[in-house]
């Protein structure tokens, strides 16, 4: 009979995977060491290893846990029967709002999946791909134009996740500009950049 998980499992593998990001994030993938991790982990050693055999297996799971979030964020946030520019305010928010605490995981996902063998990029590459096809749905209907030349959808919707995927280099919470109106920026600038593709 199999040994049933302990009530706290889920709980203990979230603070190790938070742990585990916050020190890969500061050190780099080379020189973040498990003994690091469980330290800052307040875990053995052992118990790491238990739950993770090796720092890819740790990355994996910190980016497909921050992506598969991210995604059941947006899902929860869409609104698909309003109009589309509402929904591209809604969805952009999303992902400031989901970032917010997320920094460490965010920049794992940026820096480190190059670690990661051809199978797990492609459970990755699932999820964002259906995050892609969210946004990319959205700009389709809000500029047509897009669909006729294939060539700029694409390009669009990624030049709009390099607006969010790179603000954790420079956005401050107690900065200029608070996330509500940085998201009301970001999607005003594509509403109104669209209009001259």
């Amino acid at each position: 009979m199999a040994r049933k998980q302990a009530d706290n499992y889920e709980n203990k593998q979230r603070s190790i995977l938070t742990s585990a990001a916050a020190v890969i994030a500061e050190a780099g993938m080379e020189n973040a060491s498990m003994s690091q991790i469980a330290v800052r982990g307040n875990v053995s050693k052992a118990l790491l290893y238990h739950y993770y055999p090796s720092k890819a297996a740790l990355i994996f799971d910190i980016v497909q846990t921050h992506l598969a979030e991210l995604d059941e964020t947006l899902a929860a946030a869409d609104k698909p029967d309003a109009p589309a520019e509402e929904r591209l305010g809604l969805l952009v928010l999303a992902v400031i709002k989901n970032y917010q605490h997320s920094n460490d995981q965010h920049k794992v996902q940026l820096n480190c999946v190059g670690t990661l063998n051809a199978e797990q990029m492609e459970t990755l590459h699932a999820i964002e791909r259906s995050i892609t096809r969210r946004f990319s749905g959205v700009l389709r209907t809000i500029a047509p134009e897009l669909e006729k030349d294939r060539s700029y959808l694409m390009p669009t919707t990624m030049s709009l996740f390099g607006m969010l995927n790179w603000m954790y280099l420079w956005f401050r919470d107690d900065g200029s500009i608070s996330r509500e109106e940085y998201a009301k920026l970001v999607t005003n600038l594509m509403l109104n950049g669209m209009k001259g593709i």
